[in-house]
């Protein structure tokens, strides 16, 4: 068994604070050397999902204690590895929008 810490040489906290679980990442392309194989699991995984992968499910995939998880992908989006694939705010969707589906939904129920 290997400690968390030993696995995020000794951090505790993530890079970014606009990271959380449920975040959704990407791979991106290019294949620069990556640190270390939690790191490499951690890519692996992203390259297998397509259109993005939240941080908890990544963690719930390699079986990763969550804060782990968001430390190294934090490492990997700040060396280009993963990416966001959208900016959460500028792609929202129109709320009308959501008001007629739920109104659907609800009709149907």
């Amino acid at each position: 068994m290997v400690r968390p810490f030993v696995r995020t040489n000794g951090r505790t906290r993530p890079t970014r604070a606009d990271i959380r679980l449920e975040s959704l990442v990407l791979a991106a392309t290019g294949s620069a050397q990556l640190p270390g194989p939690d790191h490499r699991r951690v890519l692996a995984l992203a390259r297998s999902v397509r259109g993005g992968l939240a941080v908890a499910d990544i963690a719930a995939g390699l079986k990763l204690p969550p804060s782990t998880v968001l430390i190294l992908v934090c490492d990997l989006m700040d060396s280009g590895h993963l990416g966001s694939p959208v900016n959460a705010r500028e792609n929202q969707p129109d709320i009308d929008i959501l008001r007629e589906v739920l109104r659907g939904l609800q009709a149907k129920v």
